[in-house]
């Protein structure tokens, strides 16, 4: 049963849905509203067919929050849940929340997940392991540069491809993107 919930240190208002208890945790940051971020699907599927455990965290209500905003509340939000590690990824702007996440606490992260790859200059945490699922015919976050950043760690670094898909395909391609998302992670 999904459980969304508003966090509320020091009068930050961060949503967010915790859904599942598997061993697998995987926390994705949103670029959007949590109702609106096209992972719901995803979510569901990670929970439902593979055991997952899955926590979605939002931007604050009513602020534009920068990305070392972000990158508090996340932190915030998995501590007041007791999670000591997981996963950690995002769609677009919230993959690169994610990959600066990665780089300030990498005791906490198993492993990144990014779904499309913006052109921002954040270096890959060293020595874990990185899944970009990364559709075609995505103009907004394009191949190039999943592929310039799959570049700079490719003994760790693998790129999955969703073919025909557009950028928004979490949500348009929910199923065949959680199967790529459940294959890679359940190996550990």
């Amino acid at each position: 049963m999904t459980q969304k919930s508003i966090f509320e240190p020091e009068g930050r208002a961060v949503p967010y849905l915790t859904e599942g208890e598997g061993p697998v945790a995987l926390v994705l940051i949103t670029d959007r509203e949590i109702e609106a971020d096209g992972l719901g699907v995803v979510s569901h599927y990670l929970v439902e067919e593979a055991g997952f455990h899955v926590i979605r965290i939002g931007a604050r209500v009513g602020q534009e929050p920068t990305i070392s905003d972000r990158v508090e509340d996340t932190l915030a939000v998995i501590d007041s849940l007791g999670l000591n590690d997981a996963w950690i990824g995002g769609h677009g702007f919230g993959g690169t929340v994610a990959r600066v996440f990665a780089a300030e606490h990498i005791d906490r992260v198993n492993g990144l997940l990014l779904l499309g790859v913006e052109d921002e200059q954040v270096p890959l945490a060293p020595a874990i392991p990185v899944l970009i699922v990364q559709a075609t015919d995505d103009e907004v976050t394009p191949a190039a540069h999943a592929e310039s950043l799959q570049a700079t760690a490719p003994e760790r670094a693998s790129i999955k491809r969703i073919d025909g898909a557009g950028h928004l395909f979490p949500a348009t391609h929910p199923i065949e993107t959680a199967v790529i998302i459940e294959e890679y992670l359940d190996w550990d």
